[in-house]
Parts: C-alpha cells; sequence; structure tokens
C-alpha cells in the first residue's frame, strides 16, 4: 500500500503493481460510491496480475484509509481530478480503466479530462437518471444519516445482486443495529453530493476501445433501453450482457469478471481492440 499526497490533511491510499510482461496493460480499478479497493484485491486484481497484467487500486478521499480535511466537500468533480493527479503521479503503463457503476463515469470523466487510457470498461455504469434513480439517489444519504451503511445495505443489498449470490449472503444481513452516520463521515460527505454527479457524457468522444458489461439482475439502476441508446453512442463498444449477474459483478462473478478483462487486455496489448 501508499499514500498518494494532496496536501497535509489529504491523502489517497492505493495499491499499484507494474506488469509483469512487457508491453502488458494495467488495469485501473475505479470503485462504487462506498466500494473499497478490497473488491478488487479479494480475486479479481490478484488473478489478473497473475496473468502478466499490472493493477491499481485505490480509495476515493473519504473511503476506507484515504483522509479528506473535515471542512472538505468531497465532490463527483473532485473525485475526477483526484483520479487524474493520482494517474500523473504513478504513470502505469498502458492503463485501463475499469470503473464499477459510478466509477465508470468518473473514469470517463477523467479520461476526457487528459487521464491517459488504453482502454475502458464499464460495469453497470450505462444510465440516466430518470425519477426512479433520482429517487434512490436522493434516498441514500438520508436512509445513512438514520441507520448508516448497515440499513443501506440491508435494504437494497436484494435488489442489486443475483438471487444465488443474496441467498449466499443472506446470513450476514439483517442483523440490526442501525445506528446514524455521523454527517461528517467520508461516505456521508461522498453521498451528499453523489446527486450532483453530471451523467450527461459525451460518449461520442471516447476514441479508445470500450467494454460494457451489463447485470441483467441489477433491479436497481438497469434499464435495458437506455443501455441501448446509450451504447450507440460510442464509436468502438464492445458489449456482455451476464444474465447471472446484478450490479456487484467484482463480488458477484468475479473469475467471470476476470475473464472478460483478461480478454480486454489481451486484445489491447495485441493491438486488435
Amino acid at each position: 500500500m501508499a499514500y498518494f499526497k494532496i496536501s497535509d490533511a489529504d491523502h489517497v491510499l492505493y495499491e499499484h503493481a507494474a506488469p509483469s510482461r512487457a508491453g502488458a496493460p494495467t488495469f485501473v480499478f475505479v470503485n462504487a460510491l462506498t466500494g473499497s479497493l478490497r473488491s478488487w484485491e479479494a480475486v479479481v486484481a490478484p488473478a489478473l496480475r497473475s496473468k502478466g497484467f499490472g493493477s491499481l487500486s485505490y480509495n476515493f478521499r473519504g473511503q476506507d484509509g484515504s483522509d479528506f480535511a473535515p471542512e472538505q466537500e468531497l465532490t463527483p468533480r473532485l473525485i475526477v481530478d483526484d483520479l487524474v493527479a493520482l494517474m500523473g503521479e504513478v504513470a502505469p503503463q498502458k492503463p485501463v480503466f475499469v470503473g464499477l457503476s459510478i466509477g465508470g463515469l468518473f473514469a470517463a470523466q477523467a479520461h476526457l479530462a487528459g487521464a491517459p487510457a488504453a482502454g475502458l470498461v464499464f460495469l453497470n455504469t450505462l444510465r440516466e437518471i430518470g425519477p426512479r434513480i433520482a429517487w434512490v439517489n436522493d434516498a441514500m444519504p438520508q436512509i445513512v444519516a438514520a441507520g448508516g451503511v448497515s440499513l443501506f445495505l440491508d435494504a437494497l443489498f436484494p435488489l442489486l445482486v443475483n438471487q444465488e449470490f443474496a441467498a449466499a449472503q443472506r446470513s450476514n444481513f439483517l442483523k440490526g443495529g442501525y445506528a446514524p452516520l455521523d454527517p461528517a463521515h467520508g461516505h456521508a460527505n461522498l453521498m451528499r453530493h453523489a446527486a450532483s454527479a453530471d451523467w450527461d457524457l459525451p460518449y461520442e468522444r471516447l476514441a479508445l476501445p470500450v467494454l460494457s458489461i451489463t447485470g441483467l439482475q441489477d433491479r436497481v439502476f438497469l434499464d435495458l433501453d437506455v443501455v441501448e441508446r446509450l451504447s450507440a453512442r460510442i464509436p468502438s463498444l464492445r458489449r456482455e450482457e451476464w444474465a447471472n449477474a446484478g450490479h456487484l459483478l467484482p463480488a458477484e462473478r468475479p473469475e467471470q469478471l476476470v475473464e472478460s478483462l483478461a480478454r480486454f487486455g489481451a486484445e489491447i496489448e495485441e493491438g486488435a481492440a
């Protein structure tokens, strides 16, 4: 683990490993809003490293181990700027961004803001903020303010993941003991500003290979008509739809994700993507 220092009070926790094979890409993992680099480092990143690829995983300011000044507002713009700066600091070899959920939006915005990339992977990212998703976005900070992240997960987890995974995880949830999340906590700060994210992405400007993976059992964020419409705007896109997965692909289907990323990375390495 290492720290990218932004100021005396602000730094970003990250873990970087260069590729062990000359010319191989480095997968740069961008979290969901309440995610953690641990979700990538559990299976996906180590498996890709074993195949010769590099990896860079990190936590946003406000996520575990990445500190921020008490007065700092953790806005989507700040998250994108931090990613651009981190890429300049680490300079990973032939980076391929992999963003989960809103992390895919941040990855694309960072690339369009100047962060170099040889490829981009959207994991359940493609969406428009209609009434349903706007409701969820507005409800999240209120739920965690009342009962913490555990209440939020107890309410939404079975709608986010595939049913096999939900059944297997059931014993780890609904244990009660909810407590309000301190408004000064990083997750609370991130959630307060999430609704201000600009989802009007200029997809036509993504002049690089893009892979979009959609979990068809996502019952919160998925709208296939929207995915179709936005996909048509991306110049160089390949799509995968997984009937056996929901929203949290690195947790639900890590081995399947490794296979897809390794295939995409090999195509980029060979110049075929």
